[in-house]
């Protein structure tokens, strides 16, 4: 499934392929909670940006630079970044995908405030596999 969204003024406009239900989560951090940012990741290789939407974003990195957080120049709106659990992925903003396609998604929680156990103990980082590299992990998504 194709899922189309962006930024709220419109700038940035991306296409995301994922199911129509999906693991969404929601993370703690000191980014995510001051954003109140709920987002589920797919391959780097299911996104791509739309238009000319790469010249609205900015870039914001913090403590390992892993993670890119982008957001839009004109309105400032997150609606994708690149996370530190999956740099090999996308976080989708759940809230920033166009109405119609996306028909559940289940939210499971991401201690952020203690980054390294948490990631441990999930199984984030597989959400960044295509199908064909971890089926499992697609399973959950």
């Amino acid at each position: 499934m194709v899922h189309n969204g962006g930024c709220h003024c419109g700038k940035v406009r991306w296409e995301a392929q994922a199911p129509q239900s999906v693991t969404a989560w929601s993370c703690n951090c000191s980014d995510c909670s001051m954003r109140g940012n709920t987002h589920f990741i797919i391959p780097s290789t299911c996104f791509k940006l739309l238009r000319e939407s790469e010249q609205f974003l900015s870039t914001y990195t913090f403590g390992t630079h892993t993670s890119k957080h982008t957001f839009c120049k004109v309105c400032g709106i997150t609606s994708f970044y690149v996370p530190r659990s999956n740099p090999d992925g996308v976080a989708v903003t759940v809230k920033c995908v166009d109405p119609g396609t996306l028909n559940h998604f289940e939210i499971k929680y991401f201690d952020g405030r203690n980054w390294d156990r948490s990631y441990e103990k999930s199984s984030i980082a597989s959400l960044s596999k295509l199908e064909t590299e971890n089926p499992i992990a697609n399973d959950s998504n």
